[in-house]
């Protein structure tokens, strides 16, 4: 009866380790993929689909990015405005 036990207490351990493992593979962050002149072939191989897929993506990053840069600037004039007061 023990040795039932702890061979499906094994057993559950291991399908566990097996599936996270696996989960971790596909939790990975996507990386975008940036149109640029050296990798257009690439590019044109690619689905209609996953064509557009790929520049939402790369758009809205690049949205980010700016909205991140403004934020910046703004901060920086906020202190140069507050020390020449």
């Amino acid at each position: 009866m023990k040795l039932f036990v702890l061979f499906s207490l094994t057993l559950a351990f291991l399908i566990f380790l097996w599936v996270f493992k696996n989960f971790n593979k596909f939790s990975k962050p996507y990386k975008v993929f940036k149109l640029s002149k050296k990798n257009i072939y690439i590019w044109m191989n690619f689905s209609k689909k996953k064509r557009y897929e790929l520049l939402k993506k790369d758009s809205a990053s690049y949205l980010n990015q700016r909205k991140n840069l403004l934020k910046q600037i703004r901060d920086e004039y906020k202190n140069i405005s507050d020390t020449k007061k």
